[in-house]
């Protein structure tokens, strides 16, 4: 009996790997490889793209654990979920640091089994003996006191940081100095997961870092791999394309796999196609794939026009509202300039040219604000965030695919 499959698990966004996931050399390959190296990884490319169930595809949920990061926290904060993931129970202790904050209790209460311990799946659990120890009193914000306790109980995992792009810019520049503490003096390796465009976004924090991190480009899907995504989902749905509608899509879609994915299941729902067919049925026409592209991208105008609205009120009312005229040369730019990234001598030029000082913008203003505008739209707690400046190659990034394609835009 031949397998049948639901459209909605083969094309669309879900919270599980699609079926139709496609391996790439450039990423998966390449990500595979570094993992026995003793470094940290860092995967990173713009939102939806495939960064997540690139890890998902090329790790056993037994390798690693997983901490989803916050715009609210310290070093402190990211150092105390990692323990409470690993298996310790944290509670907050009388007694102060050096610097006058208070110390943390980490309770071991965790299971063992072979010469390791692990929080280990249920099944694991019932057959394995629970060892519970005095509370370790540690400085969550020493990285040593941090190795001391993982040591302790013979961690043995890969730390996996999601959304590492929502910390504050301090905070992301004070993990960086601890993960070369990590990488010398312990076993401990951390796969790092960020919506940016910079390959050495950690090194810029700290240059330490460098020979210590192998940064996966998971941004980039080429025509040939997007065309596998489509061909994969087809032989399972046991549907077909037309050339047209695959050749518009792929035309229009700005190499996004997201727009991609839910394009093909919205022409599966247009045309009645919700699981695997018994016969091989020819769906779609290019005037479905550019009706269904717009409106793929259309159905974020809310959630853009929040963004625009946001971030121009940046962090408080100023007389400058850099934040505000930073969004002037994004939304008066073309696509092509938009997906390359915008120079920042192409930015003050425009500043310069359209701001009410003029000439007499200071450019540090300008620096400033571009350096902030990931923090900005984590405190706005915009999700995804959709601009991201490369401090390396001083751009200005568009890492939301669709923000790019959005027409209602144009002509602001």
């Amino acid at each position: 009996m031949e397998t049948t499959h639901k459209a909605s698990d083969v094309f669309g966004i879900s919270r599980d790997l699609p079926l139709n996931y496609v391996s790439r050399q450039s990423a998966d390959d390449f990500f595979i490889e570094n993992l026995t190296r003793d470094k940290h990884l860092v995967i990173y490319g713009s939102s939806k793209q495939g960064k997540t169930s690139l890890r998902k595809h090329c790790l056993n949920n037994d390798d690693y654990i997983v901490v989803h990061c916050s715009n609210k926290w310290t070093i402190s904060e990211i150092h105390s979920a990692i323990l409470k993931k690993a298996g310790f129970e944290v509670t907050q202790s009388t007694s102060k640091t050096v610097s006058g904050k208070s110390k943390i209790f980490a309770k071991i209460k965790t299971t063992f089994w072979g010469s390791g311990a692990e929080g280990g799946a249920e099944a694991e659990r019932q057959h394995s003996e629970q060892k519970t120890t005095q509370p370790l009193e540690l400085d969550p914000e020493d990285v040593n006191d941090i190795i001391n306790g993982l040591n302790q109980i013979e961690f043995n995992r890969y730390i996996l940081l999601e959304d590492f792009h929502y910390l504050s810019t301090e905070t992301q520049k004070d993990f960086s100095v601890a993960l070369k503490a990590f990488h010398e003096e312990s076993p401990y390796c951390f796969i790092i997961i960020g919506v940016w465009l910079e390959e050495n976004r950690l090194t810029v924090y700290n240059g330490d870092l460098t020979g210590r991190v192998v940064s996966i480009d998971a941004d980039k899907w080429q025509d040939t791999e997007l065309r596998q995504v489509i061909s994969d989902g087809e032989a399972m749905l046991n549907v077909s394309f037309s050339d047209g509608f695959k050749n518009h899509l792929l035309e229009n879609c700005f190499q996004s796999v997201y727009i991609v994915q839910e394009s093909c299941y919205q022409c599966c729902q247009r045309h009645g196609i919700n699981n695997t067919q018994s016969e091989l049925v020819t769906i779609g026409s290019e005037q479905d794939a550019s009706e269904i592209v717009e409106n793929v991208v259309n159905q974020q105008t809310g959630r853009f026009n929040s963004f625009i609205t946001q971030f121009s009120d940046g962090f408080q009312t100023t007389e400058l509202q850099m934040h505000k005229w930073l969004l002037h040369p994004v939304l008066t730019g073309n696509i092509a300039n938009l997906r390359a990234g915008i120079r920042y001598s192409d930015i003050r030029s425009d500043l310069k040219t359209y701001h009410p000082l003029g000439k007499d913008l200071n450019p540090g203003n300008i620096t400033q604000a571009l350096q902030s505008t990931a923090s900005l739209q984590a405190k706005k707690e915009i999700k995804p965030i959709i601009l991201d400046y490369d401090q390396t190659n001083l751009r200005l990034n568009v890492v939301d695919t669709g923000f790019s394609d959005y027409n209602g835009f144009w002509g602001v």
